[in-house]
């Protein structure tokens, strides 16, 4: 993550529950920054963070991982769309939102 954003810059971090199925695992986080003067300002810019990690088998221990800029948003908007989120994918509760302190120093 951290070669697409850099960590100072970290606004919030929003993990989903990975999922778990025939030895192997897939989750997602949703993580913001702060975005540039001009259009941008008092905007946060929105990054996917998806991996795949094989986690049994003859290939245990390898992974994918991809990330893209998704969005521009205001940031009361965003706790409502990772609610919505996970309302719409059926999960019980909606991501874990942390700081940049939770992977990172400072």
């Amino acid at each position: 993550m951290a070669a697409h954003v850099p960590p100072a810059e970290i606004e919030t971090i929003y993990l989903f529950r990975p999922l778990k199925r025939e030895g192997r695992e897939w989750g997602t986080a949703v993580v913001t920054r702060s975005a540039a003067g001009g259009e941008g300002a008092g905007r946060l810019r929105v990054y996917t963070a998806r991996y795949m990690l094989v986690v049994r088998g003859k290939e245990r221990g390898r992974s994918k991982v991809e990330v893209q800029e998704v969005a521009l948003s205001p940031a009361e908007v965003l706790a409502q769309v990772m609610q919505a989120t996970a309302d719409r994918t059926g999960d019980q509760e909606p991501p874990v939102a942390l700081d940049r302190s939770a992977w990172y120093d400072g």
